[in-house]
């Protein structure tokens, strides 16, 4: 296979202590106060450990009070290096952090297989860690779009708005079974046998990513962005099938709320936030800003 369809395969891809403080508590006849955590206020990298593994982050921006902390999610084989420049430009007007998940990056690496159960325990240790108790507002690419996707809609309690970047679709296994039959031996083939195995656990973080519905986020707001330029349709034979079940696939996490929106990036190919980041920037300010009023 070459060089360009190994990197098309790719591309397809795409709890610690928790805040202080209790409410109507009775110590010595006295009542204790709700004693609200703050964001973390560190800039640049820090590790710390989630269940025992080392996890790195990095962190930019100030907080202002009553407003979300934005933590980014990398899609599957980067790091959070990647999103450097994404969270530079975002960290202008907001709190913004990033993590390597287990198997990325300067992160340790898992014992074993992970479910996304797992990937979501880590996850919440690092929103503990780094948001306190200020709302979250995910914004995942690829891979990491689907984490925060599976993940938002049971812990609404934190996260308070998504940003969905060409996000995996939450139908990808039945997709690229439908597109490209078992018996293909050519590009296409070798693409759908590479994904298979990506999804059953053969990726560096060890993820099982089965297919599932999609959960309801209740009201949340939530943004979804899909790529413009067509980079799926150069796969020889199945290109119009995959892009036409890409795009029904990100269509299907509008599902996840009632507030949700659908854009596309018309100059971007996967890698939105690095193609046509102006698109990115200007749905998470739109996220954040619902989430702040």
């Amino acid at each position: 296979m070459t060089r360009k369809f190994r990197t098309l395969a790719a591309i397809v891809l795409g709890c610690a202590v928790a805040g202080a403080g209790l409410t109507g508590c009775k110590v010595d006849g006295d009542s204790v106060p709700f004693i609200e955590k703050q964001p973390d206020s560190f800039i640049g990298t820090k590790k710390f450990s989630v269940s025992g593994k080392s996890v790195n982050t990095s962190c930019s921006g100030k907080w202002k009070k009553g407003a979300p902390v934005v933590v980014l999610l990398h899609g599957g084989g980067d790091g959070l290096d990647k999103m450097a420049a994404f969270q530079k430009t975002l960290s202008a007007k907001n709190r913004v952090c990033s993590y390597d998940r287990l198997g990325a990056g300067k992160s340790g690496k898992p014992d074993g297989d992970q479910s996304f159960a797992d990937t979501g325990k880590v996850l919440t240790g690092v929103l503990d860690e780094l948001a306190g108790d200020a709302p979250v507002v995910l914004a995942g690419h690829s891979m990491g779009g689907l984490i925060a996707a599976r993940y938002a809609p049971d812990h609404q309690d934190k996260v308070k708005g998504l940003v969905l970047m060409d996000a995996t679709p939450p139908t990808m296994l039945a997709d690229l079974n439908n597109a490209i039959p078992a018996s293909d031996k050519g590009p296409a083939g070798q693409l759908r046998a590479q994904n298979l195995a990506i999804f059953k656990g053969e990726n560096p973080e060890r993820l099982l990513m089965p297919d599932g519905k999609v959960g309801s986020a209740g009201h949340m707001p939530v943004e979804v962005i899909k790529h413009g330029k067509p980079y799926l349709a150069a796969v020889p034979g199945a290109g119009p099938r995959l892009e036409k079940a890409w795009t029904a696939g990100e269509r299907k996490w509008l599902a996840l709320s009632s507030d949700s929106r659908f854009t596309v990036a018309p100059k971007s190919g996967h890698y939105i936030y690095l193609e046509q980041p102006d698109v990115a920037v200007k749905a998470v300010e739109r996220v954040t800003a619902k989430v702040a009023s």
